[in-house]
């Protein structure tokens, strides 16, 4: 067979895949409510196939399944398989890596460049848990107590509830379930309707791993929120690991709270990028840039903020001004885009209203907006904006926008600079240039974030935490992420002496 004619194959059983709805993947196989949806390209506004909504009864199925392996089977105590499945997975995404990163771009919006980094960045920290699978953690022994050996074993806490967003599904995902996995646990997943065919491709990806156990792993897509209701209300979750919003995540910790189950969240930010008189701004604002543009402002660590010293204050405005205004928008498959359309119609008009408000109280540097004639009129696009403030105490300023909109506040010294920067009750993420390095880590300690950045902005590593402070996020994620989905049990042995 000739390969254009191989091509034309592979394409028509493509198109004949969409036609039929994305399914749940729930106890080792695929099943679904009957009840159907699309999804839709924000690019264009074009349908790129149908998807089955799941709720409470794909939950409770998958609770079930997920029950059914940890107390039934040897998963929990076998970590040398939990291994092999968690690099199963990764080997197989890593087949996929275009496929799935192509299917993301085109359903949530992303540049095709970083939903290619987010599904390598996935497989990456599938490996991390497959390791850490293979690493005890957690244990002590003692026998400073007379007469009796003391010691200590971690113990997986049986089913592990995963929320996850539409902004980055596939490695949100991935960083919950690799922990949860590595530790023993057994996994139903709660995926967004925004990205529904991505998320069954990633359900596609997890059925091929044969090291894993049918049921281990759940995952089921829905458009509202009742069936993850479900998943932290159930008494036959044991914990939950959700990203979101710092609202639903309040929720969240208080129905956990009144099972005393523990709960791993990463929630809001507004991220306080500090610029002082001495830094390189031909480092500096590039990189405010990007910090804004990446991810379409749709990312918990969007540069939403610029706090610049007065001294160069004037210079900052006019570079990010001619910087904004020569965005290159377009659409997410395109690699001449520098910025690509926000995730749906209903988020240009909910950004569009935030701005409009705005400049009742603030200085329109840049106005931005919904793009409504045009080739890209179809699309959910909305140009970058830039708006300046005097203080902090504005909504523009404590609210999350979660889209391409930065604010720009002057500072006079050091003292001002962290006092704005700790003026939200955010505390995921912050970034400081300066040259002076005493100087970046004096300020890198004052501001009230977990993850700080000098002279860069956006690094993250599965080598180290992440973890969000005041209202950003309760628990870590990283190397020891693993904890969280872990209890400790301790045996006190009496030993006897022989004579």
């Amino acid at each position: 067979m000739s390969t254009p004619q191989i091509e034309r194959n592979h394409d028509e059983r493509k198109a004949a895949e969409r036609q039929q709805p994305a399914l749940h993947w729930i106890g080792g196989r695929w099943s679904g409510s009957g009840s159907v949806d699309e999804s839709r390209n924000p690019s264009n506004g074009e349908v790129l196939g149908r998807y089955d909504v799941g709720g409470v009864e794909q939950a409770q199925a998958g609770i079930e399944a997920a029950r059914s392996v940890f107390d039934d089977t040897d998963w929990s105590v076998t970590p040398e398989v939990r291994s092999r499945a968690l690099i199963e997975i990764a080997e197989r995404l890593e087949a996929r890596q275009h496929e799935v990163a192509l299917m993301l771009a085109w359903e949530n919006g992303k540049r095709l460049l970083e939903t290619t980094w987010e599904v390598g960045a996935a497989a990456t920290m599938l490996r991390h848990s497959a390791a850490s699978a293979l690493v005890d953690s957690g244990g002590r022994a003692s026998t400073n107590t007379s007469g009796m050996l003391i010691d200590s074993e971690p113990e997986a806490r049986g089913v592990a509830a995963v929320i996850s967003p539409w902004n980055s599904p596939i490695y949100l995902t991935i960083r919950a379930i690799g922990p949860a996995l590595a530790a023993g646990c057994t996994v139903v997943a709660k995926l967004p309707a925004q990205t529904a065919l991505t998320n069954n491709l990633l359900a596609q990806v997890i059925a091929e791993a044969r090291s894993l156990p049918a049921g281990a792993v759940n995952l089921f897509t829905e458009s509202h929120r009742d069936g993850a209701v479900h998943l932290v209300d159930s008494r036959d979750t044991d914990v939950v690991a959700f990203t979101g919003s710092t609202g639903v995540g309040r929720s969240i910790a208080a129905a956990c709270a009144a099972a005393l189950k523990p709960a791993v969240l990463e929630l809001g930010g507004k991220t306080p990028l500090v610029v002082f008189e001495d830094a390189d701004l031909d480092v500096a604002v590039p990189t405010i840039v990007m910090a804004l543009t990446l991810m379409n402002g749709q990312f918990c660590c969007t540069g939403s903020r610029v706090l610049v010293h007065r001294d160069v204050a004037q210079e900052v405005r006019d570079r990010l001004t001619r910087a904004f205004e020569a965005v290159r928008v377009g659409p997410a498959d395109d690699p001449a885009s520098e910025l690509g359309p926000v995730v749906d119609r209903g988020s240009v008009d909910r950004i569009e209203q935030i701005v409009a408000d705005a400049t009742s109280y603030a200085k329109v540097l840049v106005r931005g907006g919904p793009i409504t004639d045009g080739p890209l009129s179809n699309g959910a696009f909305f140009r970058p904006a830039l708006l300046e403030v005097d203080q902090p105490d504005v909504p523009i300023v404590q609210q999350e926008v979660f889209g391409p909109v930065q604010v720009l506040e002057v500072f006079d010294d050091e003292h001002d600079a962290v006092r704005r920067a700790n003026a939200t009750e955010y505390g995921l993420a912050a970034a400081v240039f300066t040259q002076d390095r005493a100087r970046a880590r004096r300020v890198g300690r004052a501001i009230q974030v977990g993850g700080m950045w000098l002279n860069t902005w956006g690094r993250l590593t599965d080598e180290f935490e992440t973890a969000g402070w005041k209202q950003s996020g309760l628990g870590l994620v990283g190397p020891h992420g693993l904890e969280a989905f872990q209890k400790i049990k301790v045996y006190a042995e009496g030993l006897t002496a022989r004579h």
